[in-house]
């Protein structure tokens, strides 16, 4: 029953389909994992035991009347805390709602149920969604599993996705992404994350930090896994009108018909056009070219192109639009100091009241200009490789809350519009690395086709922690 835990989503539900082993079994294998590993992982802020062996339980039922069910069926999943189920304490990743009860339930909660998903519980994060190392100093950040002796960045702000994905204390699990944070905690953890197109899956009864960059993503250990859930999720929803723009797929479609990605045309940024830092280590640069003549041995047409001037230079438009939306939001209590709110966090809600009015609308105006414009320019092209993260996952106590390194080449698929993969590349002195693949607004099925090839050919995805020393 051990080996359960090393099986994905897909896997898992061909071994049910098989009766090899029952959800009951399922169930209690990652629980038993979650007790021994989370109190060193602090990676769940609750854990619903009794209703998920009650969830699988039922769920064993049905399957053994013979009436057919869904590839999910019976499976575990955990929710970042921000997806708000009834009656149950939604904190947001904020020591100030440690009480709140939620009085409505998410669209990605729901579905995930109608599904036939088992939720495992609730997931730490980043207070509020805000920020990208995974850093809480009221409600501890997760520990990041591939250093069990110095504690590393998890990545955010879905830091407790990324760690109980990659520790193999749940199959998968939900994130979000304002400016990065699926896919950044994806690279830090070495897991596949996958940032959907804005409007693809529903955010009613999502607790908010920008209204107009936000979207909801799984996150995974195979890309299988993430289409099999993106299925389960995205569709129209009345209660979020920007869902009724999008086209209907099914995406798993995309990864059953095979690894053939010859002929599509990826857009490799010119080296002298990356960000002028040194934050970007050597190894990351060196995977995410690697990855790139990946591609061409697959027989992609890899073309080296020169980037937009302000492609990576998006964090001013970025902050004005998020910050004045998470001003909006947080205004009422934002100022008080007796309230447990973390310092950087507030620092940056706070900065949001600076952001004049007609600077908010402008930045709006100059982002729809930007999208049409890029979209014009790489027309012909389907997807842009990136890094995913400029840097392995650094010590925690080595890490500037000020310094902007986590998105700086995620934020711009937000600020586009686009879809996104995080894909493992390799390891770098033990810690993962990481590539994204960047894609046109509703084009998850090119960004996934493009991942499943790499990830046959590379195998980078079957990496994981050793955590012999707390008893995984």
């Amino acid at each position: 029953m051990s080996d359960i835990a090393e099986l994905t989503l897909a896997e898992l539900s061909a071994g049910l389909a098989a009766k090899r082993f029952s959800s009951r079994q399922i169930i209690d294998v990652f629980l038993d994992r979650i007790d021994k590993g989370d109190g060193k992982l602090h990676s769940f802020v609750e854990v619903y035991r009794n209703e998920a062996r009650a969830l699988a339980d039922a769920a064993d039922a049905v399957r053994a009347t013979g009436l057919p069910v869904g590839p999910l069926h019976g499976l575990p999943i955990a929710l970042k805390d921000l997806c708000d189920v009834a009656g149950r304490v939604g904190t947001g990743g904020s020591k100030v709602w440690e009480k709140r009860v939620a009085t409505q339930t998410s669209a990605t909660a729901e579905r995930l149920l109608a599904a036939g998903m088992i939720p495992m519980g609730k997931l730490h994060m980043v207070e509020w969604a805000y920020g990208g190392w995974g850093t809480n100093p009221h409600m501890g950040a997760p520990w990041n599993p591939w250093d069990l002796k110095t504690q590393r960045a998890p990545g955010g702000s879905s830091s407790g996705t990324g760690v109980a994905v990659a520790a193999r204390l749940v199959p998968a699990g939900i994130g979000s992404d304002t400016g990065g944070s699926v896919r950044i905690p994806s690279a830090f953890n070495g897991i596949v994350g996958l940032k959907v197109t804005f409007g693809r899956i529903s955010l009613h009864g999502t607790l908010l930090l920008s209204w107009t960059l936000d979207s909801i993503g799984p996150m995974a250990r195979s890309v299988e896994d993430c289409a099999l859930l993106l299925n389960a999720l995205a569709g129209p929803d009345p209660r979020d009108p920007i869902t009724l723009e999008q086209p209907l797929e099914d995406f798993t479609a995309a990864v059953r018909s095979g690894t053939d990605v010859r002929g599509m045309r990826i857009a490799l940024p010119d080296p002298a056009s990356l960000p002028d830092t040194p934050n970007t280590h050597a190894d990351v640069k060196a995977a995410w070219q690697q990855a790139a003549k990946t591609f061409e041995g697959l027989g992609a047409q890899v073309e080296i192109v020169r980037m937009p001037e302000w492609f990576f230079n998006v964090m001013s438009s970025t902050t004005a639009i998020s910050g004045s939306e998470a001003f909006a939001l947080h205004k009422d209590y934002i100022d008080d100091a007796k309230l447990p709110i973390g310092p950087a966090v507030r620092a940056r809600v706070q900065n949001g009241r600076t952001i004049e009015p007609g600077a908010y609308a402008a930045e709006l105006r100059l982002m729809a200009q930007r999208r049409r414009a890029f979209a014009e320019q790489f027309r012909y092209h389907d997807a842009v490789l990136l890094p995913t993260v400029p840097i392995p996952a650094a010590p925690l106590a080595e890490i500037d809350e000020q310094a902007p390194i986590p998105p700086l080449y995620t934020r711009v698929g937000n600020y586009l519009g686009l879809c996104g993969l995080a894909m493992p590349a390799g390891l770098s002195g033990g810690l993962p690395v990481s590539v994204q693949i960047l894609g046109k607004p509703y084009d998850e099925a090119a960004v996934l086709k493009l991942g499943k090839a790499f990830q046959d050919a590379t195998g980078f995805h079957k990496a994981k922690p050793n955590l012999g020393t707390i008893g995984l």
